[in-house]
């Protein structure tokens, strides 16, 4: 029985792999970068479908692992879309100890964001042979992964790369997300750090303060956190909402009282409130 139960869970295992497959996103190019970007496809997919590039948390310095990441590619996955479960380059775990880059670069802005138009530029210039839809390719972050998603529907036409087709999203997640980098009273140090160094300039820090760019052509944007959240304060959410509205972008603004940071999409990290966010973005996206 023991035999039958490992053989079993081996070749469901097999099953779940072959349903996944890894890319490095700068293998034949230039770049001396290795990125690994897994894919998430769905099941039985006989057209084109949706492609979501998912950018994991974890303030620019790693990236989480499970709620944000594998759950999230699975989920997705489960409900019809393709998903590319993003490794973009951080500044690693050892610089966060040791600020390292005090005397060395290292990873920091544009790395990631050259990483997202790379993967956008893959999907699109790929999406016949992978079954997606080149004209439906979005991008979804988390916390630091969803400041990175906005720059990606801000900035895509300053390409970090040299691509011959669209680099704008056609449409943006950003969950709990990391949004000002100049408000001293929201701005998540960790996470500026992360992205920038120690001692950035005032200059890169507005440069880069989302809602001080929002334009009028910026892709339709679902944005979600909590009021509880004591990581990344929620009055984030509420700059770039003000900043949708006065150039009146297509949005949609969850703001749960409870729930705090981290959750993803991990039930049983979310509690009633928060975990309703999956539904209503799956309606909001079948809505676009």
């Amino acid at each position: 029985m023991k035999q039958l139960t490992i053989f079993i869970v081996a070749i469901v295992w097999v099953i779940e792999m072959s349903a996944q497959m890894k890319i490095d996103i700068w293998e034949h190019t230039n770049n001396h970068c290795s990125v690994e970007c897994r894919v998430y496809k769905p099941k039985d997919v006989d057209k084109p479908a949706v492609a979501v590039i998912v950018l994991p948390g974890g303030s620019y310095f790693w990236l989480d692992s499970s709620a944000e990441r594998t759950m999230v590619g699975e989920w997705l996955a489960d409900n019809g879309i393709m998903a590319f479960v993003l490794d973009y380059r951080v500044a690693g775990t050892l610089e966060f100890i040791t600020h390292s880059r005090v005397l060395h670069r290292g990873c920091r802005y544009p790395d990631a964001l050259e990483d997202v138009q790379q993967t956008i530029a893959l999907i699109r210039s790929n999406a016949h042979e992978w079954l997606a839809d080149s004209h439906k390719v979005g991008v979804m972050g988390f916390s630091a992964g969803g400041h990175l998603a906005l720059c990606a529907g801000l900035w895509f036409d300053s390409p970090t790369i040299d691509v011959q087709v669209s680099l704008r999203p056609d449409f943006i997640v950003a969950a709990y997300p990391v949004v000002t980098l100049s408000n001293p009273d929201y701005v998540h140090l960790r996470s500026r750090r992360g992205l920038l160094g120690d001692k950035p300039s005032p200059q890169l820090c507005e440069a880069l303060s989302i809602e001080k760019h929002v334009r009028e052509d910026m892709p339709p944007v679902f944005l979600m956190n909590c009021v509880d959240d004591h990581i990344v304060k929620y009055q984030n959410c509420e700059l770039l909402e003000s900043a949708l509205l006065q150039k009146n972008v297509s949005h949609r603004y969850l703001k749960f009282s409870t729930g705090g940071h981290g959750f993803g999409a991990d039930d049983l990290k979310c509690n009633d409130e928060c975990r309703q966010w999956k539904r209503v973005f799956l309606e909001w996206l079948d809505n676009l």
